[in-house]
């Protein structure tokens, strides 16, 4: 997609005065969800307590359905890609701040890394990019930037 076309999305987004506040809250809620679910699982392997794998499933639903409201038809394999995208999202956030205090190149590295996931799940799901074309992109570094500059501009979580 030419650079054009995707400003084109981006500004039709912006006369349909789009608040995505609400929806970026959610998003990390899905976010914790998953982490929740991740913290459950091996809770339950540890200690060998079916308790937390019933958890898990209660969890695991909750996760679904706030889910549900972010992803606006999904198709294909967009459902999983972006609750991948979500989860990996998550997990660099984790690394990164865990990185903070012994090293902070390694620590800034992995955030803009989370937030390039994060940017592509919105992109995906504002169908500003198709998964198609996500995987055609040659140069994905640059279209990553580009992705992660416009969701900047686009995701205010201070609207009210």
């Amino acid at each position: 997609m030419e650079m054009k076309e995707l400003l084109k999305k981006v500004e039709k987004l912006k006369k349909d005065e789009l608040d995505l506040s609400s929806d970026e809250d959610l998003s990390i809620a899905v976010m914790n969800l998953i982490s929740i679910e991740e913290h459950l699982y091996f809770s339950g392997m540890k200690t060998s307590k079916k308790l937390y794998f019933d958890l898990l499933k209660e969890i695991r639903e909750t996760r679904k359905e706030l889910l549900k409201d972010l992803l606006k038809k999904p198709e294909g394999e967009e459902w999983c890609i972006s609750k991948h995208l979500l989860a990996c999202s998550m997990r660099l956030i984790e690394v990164g701040n865990k990185y903070l205090e012994k090293d902070r190149k390694k620590a800034e590295k992995m955030f803009v890394r989370a937030f390039d996931l994060y940017s592509l799940f919105w992109s995906l799901n504002l169908k500003l990019i198709s998964s198609d074309e996500l995987i055609e992109e040659k140069e994905k570094e640059k279209w990553s930037k580009k992705l992660s500059g416009i969701v900047k501009k686009l995701i205010d979580c201070c609207k009210e």
